[in-house]
């Protein structure tokens, strides 16, 4: 299993981007699909999450209102719709999934089976 997390850049404060995780090996449409994110010195932060049976959405309260996750199975990709977004939001982002996980513990990286290598988001001020 592979994932490819890519779209990261470098943005304005208030701007947008489109974060993307393709799978191969994995289908998206019954795996539990996460974004996470860590900045320099910390730790991985969730960020939001899509449940692999009826696609349940949960946000962290730092990116909820401003990101939207997404699938599209045709695809086999996971978006992440970031907007209006905030110099605190600059990090690299990862993307998680797993097949197998339970609700109560997507919120932790450590949780899931497989992990992408990371896309750099720079939001300047």
């Amino acid at each position: 299993v592979q994932l490819q997390a890519s779209g990261g850049g470098l943005v304005q404060a208030g701007g947008s981007l489109r974060l993307s995780c393709a799978a191969s090996g994995l289908t998206f449409s019954s795996a539990t699909v996460a974004w996470f994110r860590q900045a320099p010195g910390k730790e991985h932060e969730f960020v939001a999450r899509i449940f692999r049976s009826g696609g349940a959405t949960a946000y962290s309260d730092s990116v909820k209102g401003r990101f939207s996750i997404s699938r599209d199975s045709a695809k086999n990709t996971v978006y992440l719709r970031m907007n209006s977004l905030k110099p605190e939001d600059t990090a690299v982002y990862y993307c998680a999934a797993d097949s197998r996980i339970i609700l109560s513990s997507t919120s932790k990286i450590s949780n899931y089976g497989y992990k992408g290598q990371g896309t750099l988001v720079t939001v300047s001020s």
